[in-house]
């Protein structure tokens, strides 16, 4: 820590006694390491006094400091008060609130009076010119504006003498308050002041240190550097050059110090990456590049504190590590949990009757549980998915979740404050079950933050929406975090860009060195406009860019090693643009910087395809398989003989997923279980025009029962997307037996034989001497009697595909090896099932497939215009040998798709 070495060694050039200085710092982290080089310097005597900078001006002005939810809700009791128009509720107050105080606190801190501003601001003139004509609408976004600021005009002042009378103060009206008392404070002291490692000042700062500096009780030690100190177009130097010309800096008090660091040799590279989280991925590679494997010296700074997590993962093997940064608590699961509690109840507000399960499944998934908990939430979703429930009933909710523990916060509740309490039991509780640490800690600032906000809101006593709550709690959340223990001078650092000040470091590493993250640019969250604030001097994103540079330039100026890595990819809000300050010491600076880029080329986990060899066991699967195959299972094995081994052999399924709407599978199932459900009544039966016709007009009644079937709720289909799959379903179905009706008019006679026919135990030979085997079985769909021609009919959702079969010596052995030939092979196996039944001996027989997806074609017939029944057979018996064969692995069929 050179630059803290070099002040230590000062003072104790002017005093050993450190007690005797008071040490004022931009923050607190630098204490640690201050203390720790007293150590190494064997010093007994009593530390100094430390203070950061608003420490010491909240002491001058000995007020006590109002800020967040509290200041928020004074604030909005004095707006109450003064009856404005708008006349805004709490929740919209809050949409403008925040904001406004934080410029408020700006032109308090940076203008010499906020009266003028907000006069300024409210300039009728300065509106025109803007705006000639306003209009006579109030909801005309000028005149809103003109109104807002005529409100702020009165509200801001009033605010200011409430506040004043409870000797409460935002952070600006301390400077303010401030301005008068520093020239006495300064005089009247008795107390050293050090000045240790500052940049940009606030004026009342500024004034602060020059009155101090004055009465020689004040020394300040700055870190700038020759490189963009000298340098008039380096921003980074921007303040200090400011600083250096203040008359209190003279032959008798120098400026310290201006160091010549950074054109010293370095060693930088820029890292161009494709992906955010890819960055962290290179981190272990950096660290085998450092010698020192302690990495005292070292540190990883995070622009973007979302890569905190994945940067720990890549860490594990980093024996000591000392996280600076916080973790965000809204980054955490808990959080996640809460924020759909909240919009569950948002959503309950405007539908009391039932509940979206996609508004359900995630708190049940996030939220701690007990292991009693898991088996109803386990029970209830795996019942809910089984009848694919969109929309669950309040009935049904109870039904399956009321012994939940927590089944209160499903509810709607009677109130926000009801609520509140709710929550703050609920954390109460699940801090008794097995949390691991990250989770109790997330959970016990929760409860903090609940019981904090209770407190605060309940002496009030005005009503509160859930909107607000949910405001109130998110803007105490994100300011909140998870702080590690970890070893603060040894090791590994890990931090963020502010908490790098005054600290030095031979390696440092940067991650998400990206425009819109270093500097931050124009995204300044304020109602007064660039120019009003160059105006009044207020500080604009120019000079944050500033700051942001100075800090940049200061942590690389006495490193050695410096790796800059920076996310390549846009997406979202970033850019994938490098930041700027990248660009300028690649053109500016005498370094020698090496460029490399990394892409993000992880390949997938496996490359080859899955190949399942048939060992013994599987064998043994195998020869049970034998006793029981379908058709399905061979047009099975053609598509995907993975697919075939782990649904037909091993007999696993995927599991069930709630549609919202229809998938193709079910939508097929709703017409199929229709149609049974019509021809199952006329079974048996010669039909007669009047049967069909009957039939039509109950179409409604039996594509309910079909829904029944299917176990889908009949909402399901009262709106959307589902709504048009059940009208086209119906027209399907109309089509089907339309076309039957029209064979009876022509003519025709038509008899029912059989609806989904089970066969089984229908043996097909392997060889010839029929000494190995297989039995088929399956459903055929209908069977019917056309004009004395028995049919077997297939219903198909898709339409039909070669079922012209061509078979010659030449292609006889694999002839149904293509899936593109799967129907024909499926209907050849039906027509020996059916030649092979006696029931059946002696009629004519054909087969054949009725598509929905063109009902009214009819049936199509499975035709052979070349070979026969035998032939296909052959190739059937073959697929059957292949997938017995013991030498044969069950190799994945990876579909490949041409995307020219």
């Amino acid at each position: 820590m050179k630059f803290l070495n070099k002040i230590i060694d000062e003072l104790f050039v002017q005093n050993n006694d450190l007690s005797q200085f008071n040490i004022v710092l931009p923050g607190k982290r630098p204490i640690v390491f201050i203390r720790q080089i007293l150590e190494e310097h064997n010093y007994s005597g009593f530390l100094p006094t430390f203070y950061t900078i608003e420490e010491l001006i909240v002491n001058i002005v000995d007020k006590q400091t109002i800020q967040g939810i509290s200041l928020w809700l004074f604030a909005f009791e004095v707006y109450k008060s003064l009856n404005l128009v708008p006349n805004d509720d709490f929740s919209d107050f809050l949409k403008w609130f925040p904001t406004l105080q934080k410029d408020w606190d700006d032109i308090l801190k940076f203008s010499d009076s906020d009266t003028a501003v907000l006069h300024y601001m409210f300039d009728e003139e300065r509106i025109k010119e803007w705006a000639q004509d306003l209009g006579d609408d109030n909801d005309v976004p000028r005149k809103k504006f003109l109104n807002f600021w005529r409100n702020m005009n009165v509200f801001l002042p009033v605010l200011k003498d409430r506040l004043k009378e409870k000797n409460w103060a935002t952070p600006g009206m301390i400077h303010e308050s401030a301005k008068t008392k520093i020239e006495e404070f300064a005089k009247k002291s008795k107390e050293n002041f050090v000045f240790c490692g500052f940049n940009a000042f606030t004026p009342v700062e500024e004034k602060l240190v020059r009155n101090l500096l004055q009465w020689d009780k004040a020394q300040c030690f700055f870190h700038a550097d020759k490189y963009y100190f000298d340098d008039e177009r380096q921003e980074a130097g921007k303040f200090l050059r400011n600083h250096k010309m203040w008359k209190e800096f003279n032959d008798s008090r120098a400026f310290n110090w201006i160091e010549n660091d950074f054109n010293q040799p370095k060693n930088i590279k820029v890292y161009e990456v494709s992906g955010n989280v890819t960055q962290t991925k290179i981190l272990p590679e950096l660290f085998s590049a450092i010698d020192n494997k302690t990495f005292t010296n070292t540190a990883v700074v995070l622009l973007d504190e979302n890569l905190l997590p994945a940067s720990l993962d890549v860490m594990h093997d980093v024996e000591n590590l000392n996280i600076t940064m916080g973790f965000p608590l809204k980054n955490l699961s808990f959080s996640n949990a809460v924020k759909q509690l909240f919009y569950l109840q948002k959503q309950l507000e405007k539908n009391k009757s039932s509940y979206y399960y996609r508004d359900v499944f995630p708190i049940l998934e996030e939220l701690p549980k007990s292991d009693e908990d898991d088996v109803i939430i386990n029970e209830f979703k795996s019942k809910i998915e089984e009848r694919n429930i969109v929309y669950i009933s309040q009935k049904l909710l109870r039904e399956l979740l009321g012994n939940l523990s927590y089944f209160n916060l499903l509810q709607k509740t009677e109130s926000a404050y009801r609520f509140l309490d709710d929550l703050i039991e609920f954390c109460r509780q699940i801090k008794w079950l097995e949390l691991d640490d990250i989770q109790y800690e997330n959970v016990s600032h929760f409860e903090n933050a609940f019981r904090i906000i209770k407190n605060q809101i309940t002496p009030y006593g005005f009503e509160i929406k859930m909107e607000t709550l949910e405001i109130l709690i998110n803007q105490h959340i994100n300011s909140e975090s998870i702080d590690f223990q970890g070893e603060p001078l040894k090791g590994l650092q890990v931090m963020g860009l502010l908490e790098t000040r005054l600290l030095n470091f031979e390696n440092v590493i940067l991650l998400s060195v990206n425009e819109g993250k270093l500097p931050l640019g124009n995204s300044q969250n304020t109602y007064i406009p660039f120019d009003i604030r160059r105006h009044f001097d207020l500080h604009t994103f120019l000079e944050n860019d500033s700051i942001y540079a100075y800090h940049f330039y200061r942590l690389i100026q006495d490193a050695k090693n410096v790796h800059l890595l920076f996310n390549a990819l846009s997406s979202g809000v970033n850019t994938g643009e490098k930041s700027r300050f990248i660009t300028q010491i690649e053109m500016e600076s005498s370094h020698k910087i090496e460029h490399i880029i990394v892409e993000n080329s992880s390949e997938p986990i496996l490359s080859q395809p899955i190949e399942i060899f048939k060992t013994e066991i599987v064998q043994q699967q195998l020869l049970k398989w034998k006793e029981k195959v379908s058709a399905s299972h061979l047009t099975s094995y053609l598509y995907n003989p993975v697919d075939f081994y782990l649904s037909k052999i091993l007999n696993t399924s995927e599991a069930d997923e709630i549609e919202e709407e229809l998938s193709i599978r079910n939508y097929g199932n709703l017409v199929h279980y229709t149609l049974q459900e019509v021809y199952e009544v006329l079974k048996g039966k010669i039909l007669k025009i009047s049967d069909l016709q009957n039939s039509i007009k109950r179409i409604d009644e039996f594509i309910e029962i079909a829904i029944e079937k299917l176990k889908h709720q009949p909402e399901f289909y009262n709106k959307g997307m589902n709504y048009i799959h059940k009208a086209i379903a119906k027209k399907v179905i109309e089509n089907i037996l339309n076309h039957d009706l029209e064979l009876i008019k022509a003519g025709n006679s038509l008899e029912i034989i059989d609806i989904e026919r089970r066969f089984e135990g229908i043996d097909f030979y392997l060889n010839e001497e029929k000494s190995d085997k297989v039995s088929f079985f399956g459903f055929i769909d209908r069977i019917d009697k056309l004009n004395g021609t028995i049919r077997i009919i297939d219903y198909k959702t898709a339409k039909t595909k070669n079922l012209t079969v061509k078979i010659d010596e030449l292609n006889k052995a694999d002839y149904f090896q293509n899936s593109d030939r799967k129907q024909a092979m499926q209907l050849c196996l039906y027509q020996y099932v059916i030649q092979s039944l006696p029931e059946f001996w002696g009629y004519p027989v054909e087969t054949g497939i009725w598509s929905f997806a063109d009902a009214k074609k009819g049936v199509v017939l499975l035709e052979f215009a070349q070979g026969q029944l035998e032939d296909a057979m052959v190739s059937i018996q073959n697929l059957i040998l292949e997938i017995l064969n013991p030498e044969i692995s069950f190799i994945e069929n990876v579909k490949t798709y041409n995307t020219n």
